[in-house]
């Protein structure tokens, strides 16, 4: 089998639609650029891992996925200042499946923290995130978390 790689040596990278995802391990951080638009991003250290993600471009996308749940610091993604979180993602508890909605506004939402219990960051914990505008990210997805929900959107 051989695969075929599109670059032309850009240091944004290469879209192509269809063809495959990439997978970024995060490890404790790592700072996304508009390249790596469409990849999966895991999140995949015990003691936390942060993203930071590149300014939004209309039609950017980034997947992430809890493939480590964080037991100390946090997961975090998020942005630059003036950059914003909109949407809705579902919350759910690990163990009961009770379930609440969590809405990001999309004017004072920056990122999303999660602790590993309340805020989320559990195994199964999954976003799409897509650049709506140059200030603005629609976020949708499931959060999994333990104990007495409460919201991972951060100001």
């Amino acid at each position: 089998m051989t695969i075929e790689r599109l670059d032309y040596g850009s240091p944004d990278g290469c879209l192509a639609k269809g063809i495959t995802q990439e997978v970024i391990a995060c490890g404790a951080a790592t700072t996304l650029v508009a390249g790596q638009s469409g990849a999966l991003v895991l999140l995949d250290t015990a003691a936390g891992s942060i993203v930071t993600l590149p300014t939004p471009i209309v039609g950017m996308t980034f997947d992430f996925a809890v493939s480590v749940s964080v037991t100390s610091n946090s997961h975090i993604i998020g942005g630059s200042a003036g950059e914003f979180l909109m949407g809705g993602i579902q919350m759910m508890i690990d163990t009961t499946g009770v379930s609440e909605g969590q809405f990001l506004n999309g004017t004072t939402h920056l990122t999303l923290t999660h602790n590993g219990s309340t805020t989320g960051g559990l195994i199964g914990t999954n976003y799409r995130f897509v650049g709506v505008s140059t200030t603005q990210w629609m976020v949708t997805g499931l959060c999994a978390g333990s104990g007495v929900l409460a919201t991972p959107a951060t100001t």
